[in-house]
């Protein structure tokens, strides 16, 4: 059957939901409600599963059901089980450790999961940046790195490549990817760091003298819930589940019918969430429903409305002039505001019908890594794109940071994101010479950007209201904070962006009101001198302040935990 183009109408209805939903005022309060979420979701998608139902396609609706309980019971398993692990202690947030926190969440993605490596890092990488206000550029590379690029390496790392192993591809193949995850994955650190440096000379010298001070050495706690993630990983990899398509078409019988891998998952869960450490849970973790609601509300909505714009994708494949530049731009474009594992899977299948050798498991294998390396790593481009982003994002603002917009984060990741992914399909895709040597000089001049953003730092004051905490309304709120209550709602990227945030791709992190000098009250509980108590030499924001002192790579003397 053939869909009419209107028909992908509630999908986009959906996408600008998220988009929009949480700029408009009158709107915004309601919106962060999974219950209207929930109501918004279903009031669009049930009316489209009833028209595919009646044209005929109950198949459809079957196999996107199917495929939606697989997937949120898969999150829900990994968010419970996480929530019961916490990593104690408290180092200095400098931009070096921040950056190490993403490659251990970018190695260990592959291996247990975007989900997985995703919430068991947040937390803790909330925790060690509690006291600094820039936060949320930290958040966002969280999601670029440890839910997305970071899971390239096995067909456990996401799962548009566990569907890939389901289609035979050999669990091992993916290893093959690794030159792209790595120029990915250190090309995003390299900003990051060099970001990081940019804004951690903006923080109030008192929060960073705090920060330095309150030094607890890191320790893992609640052994149980570690082993329970052991469970899941093993499950994930070897305990067979319901096979949608089968079911779909009325195939399966007998013990094909019963979900073993989500029963499993389920029961693990609950094993973690009862035998599990309720103090590390709950109050170290401040762990709560919300965030995982979130995602189960908006994600029913997705997935419904979405099967009318797969199948409209897939009648216009044999007018799409496919190869493997178009492959990687496809799959990637749609697997930003499309869930990336039906968006893998609908190219797999094109990609099929195409001539080439050598071919694995049935595709030119050039095309195969284009659909991966797609499916992958432009999940990054949009809050929706993949399912962790979402519940990262839930995570950090349940933690008091204000994330950017759907349009902020958006345009986050062309800045920072999308360069990075231009440069390797330049590298690594593309065949000719004059491509590589575009990736070549594109990739020079990110590096020399990393390198202009780094140095500014050292010669960067922070604003006099940031040191004393007192808003600034020419400027606006600061959309990464602040972290504490009476937080002021986020103004989106648009209003007036202090002189030399515009280059970084972070115009929004800007400073913003905490509430009369929240630090000094923070360094008296600490026992650290507050703003009043310190050297007029460290609280005076002028042109020639430095802060070669706040960062691990300027010669200061390091502590380590």
């Amino acid at each position: 059957m053939t869909f009419p183009a209107w028909s992908i109408a509630p999908f986009v209805l959906m996408l600008a939901a998220i988009a929009i939903a949480p700029l408009v005022p009158a709107l915004a309060h309601r919106w962060e409600r999974p219950r209207n979420q929930l109501l918004y979701a279903l009031a669009l998608g049930l009316p489209v599963a009833i028209g595919v139902i009646a044209a005929g396609q109950g198949l459809l609706v079957t196999h996107a059901v199917v495929e939606y309980l697989q997937f949120i019971i898969l999150l829900l398993t990994l968010f419970v089980v996480s929530g019961g692990i916490f990593l104690r202690g408290d180092i200095a947030a400098t931009p070096r450790t921040n950056t190490i926190f993403l490659a251990v969440g970018g190695v260990l993605a592959s291996f247990i999961g975007t989900t997985g490596a995703a919430m068991l890092l947040v937390r803790p990488l909330l925790n060690t940046n509690s006291e600094r206000k820039h936060v949320a550029h930290t958040i966002v590379f969280a999601i670029f790195v440890v839910a997305n690029c970071g899971g390239l390496l096995t067909p456990l790392g996401d799962p548009p490549l566990f569907l890939g192993m389901l289609r035979g591809v050999p669990f091992e193949w993916t290893f093959t990817l690794w030159p792209e995850w790595l120029f990915v994955n250190a090309m995003l650190l390299i900003t990051y760091y060099a970001l990081d440096r940019r804004l951690v000379a903006r923080e109030a010298p008192e929060d960073v003298e705090i920060d330095r001070t309150n030094i607890v050495p890191l320790r893992l706690v609640g052994i149980p819930s570690v082993l329970c993630f052991v469970a899941v990983i093993l499950t994930v990899a070897f305990v067979p589940s319901v096979d949608a398509t089968i079911l779909a078409h009325g195939h399966a019988h007998g013990m094909e019918l019963v979900p073993w891998r989500e029963l499993l998952m389920l029961a693990i869960a609950a094993v973690s969430y009862v035998i599990g450490d309720k103090r590390i849970r709950f109050e170290e973790n401040a762990f709560e429903w919300a965030p995982i609601l979130e995602v189960a509300a908006l994600f029913v909505g997705i997935f419904l409305t979405m099967i009318p714009a797969l199948e409209v994708l897939r009648n216009l494949a044999p007018r799409l002039p496919l190869n493997e530049i178009t492959l990687f731009i496809f799959t990637g474009g749609l697997s930003s505001v499309l869930d990336n594992a039906p968006t893998y899977a609908t190219f797999f299948e094109m990609a099929s019908q195409m001539p080439g050798a050598p071919r694995v498991a049935g595709v030119p294998e050039t095309m195969l890594v284009s659909v991966s390396l797609g499916a992958v790593f432009c999940g990054a481009l949009t809050y929706i794109g993949n399912g962790p982003n979402f519940m990262v994002k839930s995570v950090a603002e349940s933690h008091g940071v204000i994330m950017p917009s759907f349009g902020g984060y958006v345009s986050r990741a062309f800045v920072n994101l999308a360069p990075n992914l231009l440069a390797m399909l330049l590298l690594f895709i593309a065949q000719p010479w004059w491509a590589k040597a575009l990736g070549a000089v594109l990739t020079v001049a990110m590096l020399i950007r990393a390198v202009v953003l780094a140095r500014s730092g050292h010669h960067t004051a922070p604003y006099e209201h940031e040191r004393a905490g007192i808003p600034a309304a020419a400027h606006g709120p600061e959309p990464d904070g602040p972290k504490h209550t009476g937080a002021i709602p986020v103004v989106d990227p648009g209003d007036d962006v202090p002189e030399g945030l515009a280059d970084d791709g972070l115009a929004d992190e800007r400073p913003g009101g905490e509430g009369p000098a929240p630090a000094a009250a923070h360094a008296a509980q600490a026992g650290t001198p507050s703003d009043d108590a310190l050297p007029a030499a460290s609280t005076t924001a002028s042109e020639n302040h430095h802060t070669t002192d706040l960062d691990p790579g300027s010669g200061a003397p390091e502590r380590t935990a």
